[in-house]
């Protein structure tokens, strides 16, 4: 539990990381009284909904839940248009429970199965070729140029939409960035994720994805990143968690390709005997004026990196590591340059070309 605030109130924070799964915050500002004035939900999990009005509506109801001193299940269950991913009412009401320096009701009781099983699944049997090679048929492929932080986000979603109402073909994008930055995932918060002083005396930007997922340091030329922006009858019939392994489908087998032992890792994860390489983050689009629909995944790899700068810049949490191996972030990720020992223009140009001959 942590506290900070002015004489009148208090905030205190809590917060609970589902065992292979997301990290989830509780921010709960108490009065002089004792009396919970507010409560604010914030991490790295992702919600899975139509609109991001029914994504707020969700978030809003759960935080009203917990002001009253009600249950959070409940809440899940009216929000049909809505669905938490990587965490849970469990998580939730542990993190407000520890932000209140409470035991937790005892009727709350952890899952029997945490989120994020690290097996791999076995995509032949999922049909993730047939689906890959479907795709393939109308993919355009495409390595950007580059482009600043914030154009980078606001064109990710905007293509994303435009393939949602059929007026954008399925794409996938290589990413060059043209300036540092650090993306954060759009249910977290800046305050409690970035050294906000630190990286304005390095020059680097701050901005906030349309994804939900933790944040990601960024320097030109030290990271490879992807977007696919695919028709929703891609993912039609499989899980959110399946969803996942089906859009890195083709990275897996390329990156198995250079020698590595590539698995996925939790949720949303990729990792390598060597340690993780990047991480996914998804949403999906409504159809629009009749279009198909759509489904934005997006990764970012780590080519080579900074950890020094990485660890001054990002303020990583204690409970978002407690259930790694490995307890510090700028040790858990081990970047494609020593692993591989190719420059980042060879590995992308084997990435396109392995996507070429999917299925």
């Amino acid at each position: 539990m942590h506290k900070k605030g002015r004489k009148d109130v208090e905030t205190m924070r809590g917060k609970y990381k589902t065992p292979g799964g997301k990290l989830v915050a509780v921010n709960v500002v108490v009065g002089h009284a004792g009396q919970i004035k507010d409560v604010h939900v914030d991490g790295d999990f992702f919600i899975d909904a139509a609109t991001d009005a029914a994504a707020d509506a969700l978030l809003r109801d759960i935080e009203r839940a917990l002001v009253a001193g009600e249950r959070v299940a409940p809440v899940l269950a009216v929000h049909k248009d809505a669905h938490l991913i990587g965490t849970d009412a469990y998580a939730l009401e542990t993190a407000f429970s520890r932000a209140c320096a409470v035991a937790p009701h005892a009727s709350v009781q952890a899952p029997a199965n945490p989120i994020g099983n690290t097996s791999i699944v076995n995509e032949q049997e999922k049909g993730f070729a047939e689906r890959w090679d479907w795709l393939n048929r109308q993919l355009t492929v495409l390595h950007d140029v580059p482009r600043m932080p914030a154009e980078q986000m606001e064109l990710d979603e905007t293509w994303a939409r435009e393939v949602a109402c059929g007026t954008r073909k399925p794409t996938l994008r290589i990413w060059e960035w043209a300036g540092p930055a650090v993306v954060i995932g759009r249910f977290q918060s800046v305050e409690n994720e970035v050294h906000t002083d630190v990286a304005a005396s390095e020059g680097i930007d701050i901005v906030r994805r349309c994804t939900g997922g933790g944040a990601m340091f960024i320097e030109p030329g030290n990271t490879i990143t992807y977007s696919l922006y695919a028709p929703m009858a891609f993912v039609e019939g499989i899980s959110i968690e399946e969803s996942y392994r089906l859009c890195d489908w083709w990275l897996v087998g390329a990156l198995r390709e250079l020698g590595l032992d590539v698995r996925f890792a939790g949720l949303n994860d990729i990792a390598s005997q060597y340690g993780k390489i990047g991480g996914a983050a998804q949403r999906r689009f409504p159809s629009v004026g009749g279009g198909p629909g759509a489904v934005l995944h997006h990764v970012t790899m780590a080519y080579d990196i900074d950890g020094e700068k990485m660890g001054r810049v990002l303020n990583t949490s204690r409970e978002k590591m407690n259930d790694k191996a490995v307890k510090s972030a700028i040790k858990r990720v081990d970047p494609m340059k020593r692993q591989t020992g190719l420059s980042r223009q060879a590995v992308i140009e084997h990435l396109l070309a392995y996507l070429s001959n999917v299925a």
